[in-house]
């Protein structure tokens, strides 16, 4: 089951007594719950038959008290447990589970992690209650998430945009959500996102960003590489070394990878690499052209020291600045 498709037989005002929304994603429960809270209930019926707890301070017998109630002037009535893996007693709910109220609707917000699926409390749920699972969406998928996202409200985007906005701001799915709003609230319906939008709305600079710096670097072009480093020096907040050596870790990991795939069609090395698109494919087997095996071993283990330092290991007196630069200069010179 997806959000949308929960979402959507809400919508048929299609209910079922209990619900458990649970997984290590929180953008997709708080979708859901945001959707019970604010359309299961109209305005007037809110006053009476929503109840709000919190797992940390409630205790089960006050969730199952205020489930059995019945509703007031209202064929439901609307009970919501959030952050119910803080709650101690939570499997006592057991009991409550095997006979609820028909006239209540409880849903059970378990964030941050998945509930216990060896208790018999969790495998009654699944018998029991619908059952949502908020699963992660990892790095390598989020260009995809981006671009399904934009395309549910009338938008469309190239993967390299994607997966630009993707690497400035990770795979947090609500952070991500909220930077696409903008982009929606900015663009006529049917837009095509591009590079200028994204600088414009969301704060990614088209011309210096950890992008550019990879095709800078795999291309030699050190003025390029020089430039989008002042920049990143002159802006540290947004471009921390850590993140930086981060990045071209997982790139040159890549490039390594890449040197013993040149044969192979690019859906293998798309699926190899972890790439979001095959449109990536032809950029890795060109920076696998520019740097040799030996080379790319080098840059590797280079990265992996500089890591280290960005961590306060073996950091001498240098700033971020000054190691960003030599990183860079070094990695030219490999």
């Amino acid at each position: 089951m997806t959000a949308d498709s929960l979402i959507k037989d809400l919508k048929k005002r299609q209910f079922h007594p209990v619900y458990l929304l649970h997984g290590p994603e929180p953008y997709y429960i708080d979708q859901i719950t945001d959707y019970f809270e604010d359309h299961v209930l109209d305005e007037s019926e809110r006053s009476f038959n929503l109840t709000i707890l919190y797992g940390k301070e409630t205790e089960f017998k006050t969730v199952v008290d205020n489930a059995r109630r019945f509703p007031m002037m209202s064929e439901y009535q609307l009970v919501i447990l959030k952050e119910a893996q803080s709650m101690k007693e939570l499997a006592e709910l057991e009991t409550y589970v095997k006979n609820p109220s028909p006239s209540t609707i409880l849903v059970i917000c378990y964030k941050h992690g998945n509930i216990d699926g060896r208790t018999s409390f969790a495998k009654l749920l699944k018998t029991q209650a619908i059952v949502f699972e908020s699963k992660k969406v990892y790095d390598n998928q989020m260009p995809a998430w981006i671009t399904s996202h934009l395309e549910s409200k009338g938008f469309q985007i190239g993967p390299a945009e994607a997966a630009l906005i993707s690497d400035y701001l990770g795979a947090e799915l609500s952070k991500v959500a909220n930077e696409i709003e903008k982009l929606a609230l900015n663009l006529p319906q049917g837009h095509k996102v591009n590079k200028d939008d994204i600088e414009k709305y969301i704060g990614i600079s088209k011309d210096f960003n950890v992008f550019e710096l990879q095709d800078a670097l795999a291309s030699r072009n050190k003025e390029k590489a020089y430039r989008i480093i002042q920049y990143f020096m002159s802006n540290p907040k947004n471009n921390p070394l850590i993140v930086v050596v981060a990045t071209l870790f997982s790139y040159f990991s890549k490039i390594y990878l890449m040197q013993f795939l040149r044969n192979s069609p690019d859906r293998e090395v798309q699926k190899s690499l972890g790439l979001s698109n095959t449109f990536f494919v032809k950029n890795y087997r060109a920076a696998a052209q520019a740097f040799s095996k030996s080379q790319t071993e080098k840059i590797i283990h280079l990265l992996r020291i500089y890591d280290l330092k960005s961590k306060g290991v073996g950091r001498d007196s240098f700033t971020e600045q000054a190691m960003m630069q030599e990183l860079i200069y070094k990695i030219l010179s490999a």
